[in-house]
């Protein structure tokens, strides 16, 4: 029974929303303080289970209390870790860590944590005298500070070097400042036990529950990748551990803080790269490896050097004092290749990349190919049809034929054939027609229960669907459907007339309401979602996709590959450019049309112009014309009289004379 504490006992860790730092604290926020050193099963497999994701993971009183940092900036605080520490300063940082009574720092994933979890232990060290309760710090490490030590025993090159070597380990070039490190926790923790205790675990490369230096190669068997790559001859032994082990190991510490300070934490497995890779292919793609040189590697996108430096490893490693001292109920004590199947679950789960597996059907000409398509790009799934279905078949009897006659068979093919298992998923298109096919095609393979849960019979777990979709439509509506179809549509498939009423009877034959293919899957407790397709437009199919998709979920796949990133970024470069081009020429466009418009609108406007000043002279011209006819009928003989006679005369004041002589003799005027 552990020990009951009035005081909740805190573990620090660094970096809680990293891979080892997350499932680490993970694993001892469900672990009674103390559980280690009295036999408690129970507790122990809780536990255990937590990393597989079984159950909400939440602080439990009497466990370790989670304390942590995160790494990336607005990261989500994990749910089972109780603070995540703030602080502006390290002074402020520091004291939130001597709050603490164990203190883990993962040196593996960030090299920038050596310089803080030394800064941390050299405060600690400082104030050893001040400090109230023990600390207990540990220094979470690397075996490549052993990549380059000498065999145990020159003569026999496959013997394991154990914790007892520690001090003639040599690093790899790159992690010199790792060991460096780990030769400092050892030096402060021998000052005053008491107070300060130190202890470094050289930590395998890990794996499990999602994947960290394995995870290229999951990800490209999950990508459906042809072969996998093994760099360098695949022939190096990898000392490695689940990460749930590793997080055993330290609850160990933590618990019964032992007297050895240098602890080497691997499983015993003694697997080559290549075993691993091919491991891998085998479960997830078609069972082939590659070879690739270390130089091809470096060159390679898919690899951090860092990531490289790792899986070049070869040391072989044996974790002596954790096997015979330590309480751990193993995840995977015999290592990743034996494991396989279970480290593929893990994977799947954490990763959220359980197959989606559903089936479709309907009457012909229901639209049924066309909806399974849009959602198998969706979903990023296999679309497969009665036709495909065939000529599968067609293809497996002939490699079966064809290695009988060579009375041999071909492991690689055969693990070829095996990976055809869909692991991403898949929709079945209008297949299977009839219940003796879905029988045939859903038949239990020999790992299949004798009885299925509900008593429905034993089926093939892995190939029967989880969801039924039928779509319904009544005949006259499908023919009409198909009669309006443009002859270019129609011409070479099953949709003439004679065609869609062919496979309409056929279809009507074989699924009635004694007999079809939806009361087998009713009897195996998969009931349809049937949805009504006589509303023939546009708006219905997006929306009867979308409650499809609905009904589904998320996808539960990877994001885009980078493959598809990049294709997505050149059609959206392309599609920019083509936008700007258009923008573009309609702008110059308009201010053509708007330039062409302003000249016809000032061509209009003189013309205009000009004709206004016509019709006014011709105006002035009409007005003027009874003018002129009075003053040459009444105006003009006088006063040229009137010039006449003043020329005559020769007045001294001529106009003066002219008035009067015009006055005199205006015949108006009596």
């Amino acid at each position: 029974m552990a020990a009951e504490a009035t005081k909740p006992v805190r573990i620090f860790v660094n970096h809680v929303d990293e891979y080892q730092g997350y499932h680490i604290s993970k694993y001892l926020s469900q672990c009674a303080v103390g559980a280690t050193l009295e036999d408690n099963e129970e507790e122990e497999e809780e536990a255990g289970s937590v990393l597989s994701g079984d159950f909400p993971v939440k602080p439990k009183e009497g466990c370790y209390e989670i304390h942590g940092t995160l790494k990336k900036t607005g990261a989500k605080q994990p749910e089972f870790v109780k603070e995540i520490l703030s602080y502006d300063t390290r002074e402020q940082m520091y004291e939130h860590l001597v709050e603490c009574d164990v203190i883990v720092y993962d040196i593996t994933q960030d090299p920038d944590q050596i310089e803080e979890a030394m800064w941390a232990l050299t405060e600690l060290h400082q104030d050893i005298e001040k400090l109230e309760s023990q600390k207990v710090f540990i220094l979470l490490s690397t075996v490549m500070t052993w990549a380059k030590s000498k065999p145990a025993d020159e003569e026999d090159l496959e013997s394991p070097l154990t914790e007892e070597d520690y001090r003639k380990r040599k690093p790899h070039q790159n992690y010199k400042e790792h060991l460096a490190a780990e030769k400092a926790a050892v030096k402060y923790g021998k000052t005053k036990k008491s107070r300060l205790t130190t202890y470094i675990v050289a930590s395998g490369l890990t794996y499990g529950c999602g994947e960290n230096i394995f995870h290229s190669f999951f990800k490209a068997a999950w990508h459906n990748a042809f072969t996998l790559p093994v760099y360098g001859n695949g022939q190096n032994v990898l000392p490695m551990i689940h990460i749930r082990d590793l997080a055993a190991v330290l609850q160990n510490i933590a618990d019964s803080k032992p007297k050895v300070k240098y602890l080497v934490a691997v499983d015993d497995s003694q697997n080559m790269l290549d075993e691993v890779v091919k491991a891998v292919s085998v479960g997830l793609c078609t069972g082939k490896i590659r070879t690739v040189t270390k130089e091809e590697a470096a060159l390679s996108k898919d690899i951090d050097q860092a990531t490289l430096d790792q899986l070049m490893l070869s040391l072989r490693l044996d974790a002596i004092y954790v096997k015979e001292n330590f309480k751990i109920n193993w995840a995977c004590e015999t290592g990743i290749v034996e494991n396989i199947d279970q480290i593929i679950k893990e994977y799947k789960k954490e990763r959220g990349l359980q197959p989606i597996k559903a089936c479709i059907l309907g009457p012909p000409a229901s639209g049924k190919s066309v909806i399974v398509k849009q959602l198998c790009d969706f979903y990023k799934l296999h679309h497969i049809r009665a036709k495909d279905v065939i000529t599968e078949a067609i293809a497996n009897l002939q490699r079966s034929a064809a290695r009988a006659d060579a009375e041999e068979e071909d492991d690689d093919g055969k693990a070829a054939e095996d990976a055809e298992t869909l692991e991403q998923g898949f929709i079945l298109d209008g297949f299977p027609k009839t219940k003796q096919q879905a029988e045939d095609l859903f038949a239990p393979d020999e790992d299949d229960e004798e009885e299925g849960e509900d008593g429905g019979g034993p089926f093939n777990k892995r190939l029967m669907p989880d969801q039924l979709f039928v779509l319904e439509a009544g005949d006259d509506f499908l023919k009409r459907r198909v009669m309006q179809l443009p002859e270019a549509v129609v011409a070479g498939t099953h949709n003439t007339e004679e065609g869609l009423l062919r496979r309409l009877s056929e279809y009507r034959a074989i699924n009635t309401e004694d007999d079809s293919v939806v009361m087998y899957f009713d009897e195996k407790e998969i009931h349809p979602d049937v949805f009504d397709v006589s509303k023939d437009d546009s708006t219905m199919h997006a929306a009867l996709v979308e409650r499809i998709k609905k009904a589904i979920g998320k996808p539960r796949n990877y994001g885009l590959t980078p493959e598809e990133q990049e294709e997505i970024r050149r059609r959206e470069e392309t599609e920019r450019l083509e936008n700007e081009k258009r923008e573009r020429d309609e702008r110059e466009r308009r201010e053509r049309q708007e330039a062409d418009e302003r000249k016809r609108c000032q061509e209009e406007w003189a013309a205009r112009l000009e004709e206004v000043k016509r019709e006014e002279h011709e105006l002035l011209e009409i007005r003027s014309e009874p003018l002129r006819n009075y003053l040459m009928k009444h105006v003009m003989p006088n006063l040229t009289k009137g010039l006449m006679e003043c020329a005559k005369v020769r007045p001294d004041d001529a106009i003066d004379y002219l008035a009067e002589y015009l006055f005199r003799n205006n015949p108006q005027v009596d």
